[in-house]
């Protein structure tokens, strides 16, 4: 399975690196990754491989939540299927 990733907030150091690395404690793999820095705002996409992650999807999005509520940041989870499926034209 894979997944869309968001995460958006205030700059601050280290946020790939703490997002990368929970991604990579809870078993997924960065497949493909865009941030940007929008007038102090920093916005990242991420595609993950979940096939290999040692939590369920709910899981994972609740510790995304607490993660992202402790490093003041907004982060969102879908499954690339129902993302694709919201975007298509």
């Amino acid at each position: 399975m894979k997944a869309i990733l968001s995460v958006i907030g205030k700059d601050n150091n280290g946020i790939i690196g703490k997002v990368g690395t929970f991604i990579d404690e809870v078993g997924g793999n960065i497949e493909d990754i865009s941030q940007t820095l929008m007038q102090g705002y920093f916005v990242m996409i991420m595609l993950v491989d979940l096939k290999k992650a040692n939590l369920n999807f709910a899981e994972l999005q609740q510790k995304l939540d607490t993660m992202g509520e402790e490093l003041h940041l907004s982060m969102k989870i879908q499954r690339e299927e129902i993302f694709n499926a919201m975007h298509r034209v």
